[in-house]
């Protein structure tokens, strides 16, 4: 389907009066599905969030005054608008004109309806996504098979770049605690390809990634460097298909929730976690005795408040 196609078959879906096989939508719940079904940028998102809180007044400004009032470029809302599949941004404000009016014409939410409801579906989405997550977990192999192998690497790397960082961190932080040698890559480039090399020189076999959305560029690069290297790529991400994929022995997926301007990773979370627990339950001697360990000198430097 063509992208003018694209945007013909998406304006008819939000535009009243059209055959339609559920009944008809809130105007602000028809403007999520629009926005909800695409993949779009934080900047994007604002956007987005902008003509859901004015729906009655967004749909009929200019692209400049539009771009003045959410603080961002007028290339960027056209960017928007052809995200959406759409020509331009006249051809998706044309889309939009039917459903501001029918909010001016009926019950309107308030602003804070629309924001108390916006919210609540960004938990949905997310409780959609541990649901999908809870299916893959009915067969467990994938995830305890990993879960040996990672506990047999030393060293083992763990890299994430850009807003991939947080969930290596984490992922690193615990698998610390278990592990004798975890070591973290968080920059990419020759920095990344230099800690990789010395990693498998060191004896490691493994490198657990992550790549959440927008995927990086220097993440590719990354993964590529770890194989010729000669580790073996594991890969934690929202993706299926595609070259992130391609580039890793073993790769899980969890969805991200997109409903806010910045994603959520409750699934990717779970995930690592579910990792964590295969690592030590693949060496039980060895956890526990570094767990002891561990709380022997958390408790001797006193690192954490009384309960």
């Amino acid at each position: 389907m063509s992208s003018g196609q694209q945007a013909r078959a998406q304006a008819a879906a939000i535009t009243p009066g059209r055959q339609s096989p559920v009944p008809e939508a809130a105007p602000a719940d028809r403007l999520r599905a629009l926005f909800g079904s695409h993949r779009l940028s934080p900047g994007q998102r604002r956007i987005a969030q902008y003509m859901i809180d004015h729906l009655t007044e967004a749909a009929f400004l200019s692209i400049t005054d539009l771009a003045e009032r959410v603080g961002v470029s007028q290339p960027s809302v056209t960017r928007f608008a052809t995200s959406l599949g759409y020509t331009g941004f006249p051809a998706l404000r044309e889309a939009l004109q039917p459903i501001a009016l029918s909010a001016v014409a009926g019950a309107q939410e308030t602003r804070e309806q629309i924001r108390h409801n916006e919210l609540q579906a960004a938990v949905d989405a997310e409780i959609a996504n541990l649901e999908s997550l809870r299916r893959v977990f009915a067969d467990t192999d994938r995830v305890l098979d990993l879960g040996r192998e990672l506990a047999r690497s030393m060293p083992l790397t763990v890299l994430g770049l850009r807003i991939s960082v947080s969930l290596a961190e984490y992922f690193a932080y615990a698998a610390r605690r278990i592990h004798p040698d975890v070591r973290l890559v968080t920059r990419g480039g020759s920095v990344a390809y230099d800690a990789l090399l010395q990693s498998r020189e060191a004896g490691g076999t493994w490198v657990l990634a992550y790549a959440m959305p927008r995927h990086a560029n220097e993440t590719l690069a990354a993964l590529r460097a770890a194989r010729s290297t000669g580790l073996r790529v594991a890969l934690i991400t929202d993706l299926t298909l595609g070259p992130l994929v391609d580039e890793a022995d073993v790769s899980l997926t969890a969805g991200t929730g997109s409903r806010l301007v910045f994603d959520s990773y409750s699934a990717p979370g779970v995930l690592s976690a579910a990792v964590l627990q295969a690592m030590a339950d693949a060496d039980p001697e060895r956890t526990q005795s570094r767990l002891e360990g561990y709380e022997q000198v958390a408790e001797q430097h006193d690192f954490f408040l009384e309960d």
